[in-house]
């Protein structure tokens, strides 16, 4: 399948001589490592392999990215940094401040991204108007994964308000089953609180909390609200959460173990790769209580500057391929999430793609598209990381939802 446009062959050409191109590697890091995960990559893999492209592959486990910009700082200190690098909102910006990354704006305009690109990725993927970055996708963090059968054999309707989905759980742990799936890690638990504040308080809220950093909405009972749904959703845990990876949290549910997951759309890579079907085998849906407001993070590919000729063709020729509509649509079906090109057809998308897809249109439309906090799109990584410490020590019990929230203005306070 030949996803590479004429105008990424014109890019290439541009770029240098194809006979460079065909020589040249690209070394990347990135932390996606779960079946579903792999099978996405795969597509881009492929398509450089077809143009030449040697891909040297530099696997970081762990779902929020954190041991791999671990692992990318260590390499750049050392002066050996990859070349082209997975990375996720104000990271990429951080980067692009210290000099790091490669101007892709001959790539950029070649291809028009300005044109198909939605100015809240844009935000993230451009640096002092200069393009830094390419973006893979869109995913939105406020999604329940739930397993049909469990459901219908318990007489489970999807839960439409929080009230149902506190009924809905309660159900499905007196029959015996886990009634949410969850992997302790701190990332894990700051995703649900995504979607748990804006179920509370809606964007208006969630932004003056976590992009606006304002106190009085952090010190709010709203904010109070938001730690006690989270106390009731560690109560439908079971007790081996602890540490457990985001994918095999999606395993207990697509095997009939538990009934939900409270987790982005890369989720639905798991169920596609076990041979799931929406609305058959497995629902989506918003958590209940946030319909309307889609919290968001992309993906993106950011380059490294580097002074090799062919080192530079072959990110030039990845960062086209990664932005051509043929590609955004074979990646997007099988990762889960949607395209970054608002130009894509749904065609080739699930059920839950198309509504995914739908959902993160009129959000935009509507002004209710909102950075995620949990995946670095609401704040830089200090704030983040001092949120997540809150967040996760009160579900693991150290504090009670109103010690919570004086820690968490404090502690966002601090980190600023």
């Amino acid at each position: 399948m030949r996803l590479f446009s004429k105008k990424s062959v014109a890019v290439a050409a541009l770029l240098t001589s194809t006979s460079v191109v065909s020589a040249a590697d690209v070394e990347v890091l990135h932390w996606w490592t779960s079946g579903g995960e792999a099978a996405a990559l795969n597509v881009l893999k492929d398509d450089l392999s077809g143009q030449g492209i040697g891909w040297q592959d530099m696997p970081v486990a762990g779902g929020g990215g954190e041991s791999a910009m671990t692992v990318l700082r260590a390499r750049v200190t050392a002066g050996d940094a990859p070349t082209a690098v997975q990375m996720l909102g104000f990271d990429i910006l951080d980067w692009a401040a210290e000099g790091a990354l490669a101007n892709l704006n001959d790539v950029a305009a070649a291809e028009g991204w300005d044109a198909v690109v939605p100015a809240a990725l844009q935000a993230f993927a451009k640096h002092d108007g200069n393009w830094i970055s390419a973006p893979v996708n869109v995913h939105s963090t406020n999604w329940v994964w739930a397993n049909k059968a469990v459901l219908d054999e318990l007489g489970i309707a999807q839960p439409e308000s929080w009230d149902d989905f506190v009924a809905a759980m309660a159900a499905v742990k007196a029959s015996g089953r886990t009634a949410l799936a969850h992997g302790g890690q701190a990332w894990q638990e700051a995703t649900m609180f995504d979607g748990v504040a804006l179920s509370v308080g809606g964007v208006d809220f969630y932004t003056k909390a976590f992009i606006d950093m304002d106190p009085a909405a952090l010190g709010s009972d709203m904010m109070k609200e938001t730690f006690d749904r989270m106390a009731t959703l560690r109560s439908y845990v079971d007790d081996n959460f602890s540490g457990r990876d985001w994918n095999l949290a999606s395993a207990m549910v697509i095997n009939g173990d538990a009934a939900f997951q409270i987790m982005g759309d890369w989720a639905k890579g798991e169920f596609l790769n076990a041979g799931k079907v929406p609305n058959e085998d497995f629902l989506c849906f918003r958590v209940p209580g946030s319909a309307g407001s889609v919290s968001f993070n992309s993906d993106q590919f950011a380059m490294f500057a580097v002074s090799d000729a062919g080192a530079q063709a072959a990110q030039g020729a990845m960062a086209a391929s990664i932005m051509s509509p043929s590609f955004q649509s074979a990646f997007n079906v099988v990762k889960g999430s949607v395209p970054a090109r608002t130009d894509v057809p749904n065609d080739a998308f699930d059920a839950c793609g198309k509504k995914g897809m739908a959902e993160l249109a009129a959000a935009a439309d509507s002004g209710s598209l909102v950075g995620s906090m949990a995946h670095g799109h609401a704040n830089r990584a200090a704030v983040k990381n001092a949120i997540y410490d809150v967040v996760t020590a009160h579900f693991n019990g150290e504090y009670d939802s109103a010690t919570a929230v004086e820690e968490l203005v404090t502690a966002v306070e601090l980190a600023q």
